[in-house]
């Protein structure tokens, strides 16, 4: 007899590992009605792998259904900030369900101008070398790249600046709010 499906299967399975039952007809006599050949007899055992089977396929059907859901909304975080690759968003930490959004902002704390490329902050806590940060006020905005940190002095070194900055304009990894 075949192996058939008694329970859950892993989601990360390769091959299909459901067992299809070729079902076959009584045979009759079209003139007699008298029974020729037994068709499949009906046990237990396959309406029990019919059940797991699509049981197994809904629990697949879902799991590929929320990662799906994961990939959109990862595809519209990296869209929020031009160029950034999504580095601000973390699929990738063990957790399957979740996304967080990098929500590191600081304020400048002296007027930059333009080619500036230190940046004294408030804070220089979440930012990190080599992400890419969108500068702004009420008059400009740019992304530039974070080049380096001094935490001691609170200092964020970046890109040449290509606007003037007043004091009070925010560096932000994300201008998702």
């Amino acid at each position: 007899m075949a192996e058939f499906m008694t329970g859950e299967i892993p989601l990360n399975f390769k091959t299909n590992p459901y067992k299809r039952v070729e079902w076959e007809d009584d045979l009759t006599d079209p003139n007699t009605g008298e029974v020729l050949e037994e068709g499949t007899i009906f046990w237990a055992e396959y309406g029990n792998n019919l059940e797991w089977g699509l049981y197994n396929a809904y629990r697949f059907l879902i799991e590929q259904a929320r990662q799906m859901q994961r990939i959109q909304v990862q595809l519209e975080l990296d869209g929020r900030v031009p160029e950034n690759s999504g580095t601000f968003s973390d699929t990738l930490d063990g957790s399957s369900n979740k996304i967080s959004l990098d929500k590191a902002l600081t304020d400048i704390v002296e007027p930059v101008a333009v080619g500036t490329t230190t940046l004294k902050v408030a804070s220089v806590d979440g930012f990190t070398p080599f992400t890419q940060v969108t500068i702004f006020d009420d008059t400009n905005t740019e992304d530039v790249l974070i080049t380096a940190i001094d935490a001691s002095a609170k200092t964020i070194t970046v890109q040449a600046l290509a606007f003037s900055y007043k004091k009070g304009a925010k560096v932000a990894r994300s201008n998702v709010s």
